[in-house]
């Protein structure tokens, strides 16, 4: 991870203004490449040349930054806790932020190195708890459908659900086509001619 995009909106370091802990600064000199954006233009015109966002802004607002970067591009997120963000933020202790990691003006480089090390490996288990999560879902929602369907053909032919399956199997082994889809145009049928 060698370039990151920083996103800072309104938060000014006034008591920490030295060049040395503006959070370009501190990245750089540890041999980042830094994307400044301030705006969607800028988050449009830079993000497919980072690795990893950094947020310099209020806890508040890191969840609808957040969702504008993962629509253009899924990356790993890290909040700056500046002095003036972390004040701002002292409200917000109970709002969702979906970070990866912090960062402060105060660490040193192989501080830095670490977290961005840990922060990607944290994104990508994100990532993937995410796609389980969608799985599982689908994998609920299709069962649903099939344990619908399994009792609409055992009231209709007045067989027991594991019969009223073995049937819904059959059928969609004969049609080539997924259990499910057949369970759903089994169920919507049905609906159909209830209504």
């Amino acid at each position: 991870m060698r370039s990151l995009l920083l996103v800072e909106t309104h938060v000014q370091d006034d008591g920490l203004s030295q060049e040395h802990t503006r959070p370009e600064s501190l990245l750089e000199s540890s041999g980042y490449l830094v994307l400044a954006a301030g705006n969607e233009a800028d988050i449009h015109a830079h993000i497919s040349k980072a690795d990893a966002a950094v947020l310099h802004l209020p806890v508040y607002e890191i969840q609808s930054w957040s969702e504008k970067l993962i629509q253009i591009k899924p990356l790993p997120l890290l909040w700056w806790c500046s002095a003036d963000a972390a004040s701002a933020s002292i409200t917000s202790c109970e709002v969702e932020a979906p970070i990866d990691g912090i960062l402060t003006p105060a660490m040193k480089e192989h501080e830095l190195d670490w977290t961005l090390h840990f922060s990607e490996k944290r994104f990508f288990e994100r990532q993937e708890w995410a796609s389980e999560r969608k799985q599982l879902l689908a994998r609920i929602e299709d069962r649903k459908w099939i344990d619908m369907a399994k009792g609409i053909l055992s009231d209709i032919n007045r067989i027991s659900e594991s019969e009223a399956y073995d049937l819904l199997r059959k059928k969609a082994m004969n049609e080539r086509k997924r259990i499910v889809d057949v369970a759903v145009s089994i169920v919507k049928a049905h609906q159909m001619l209830k209504a």
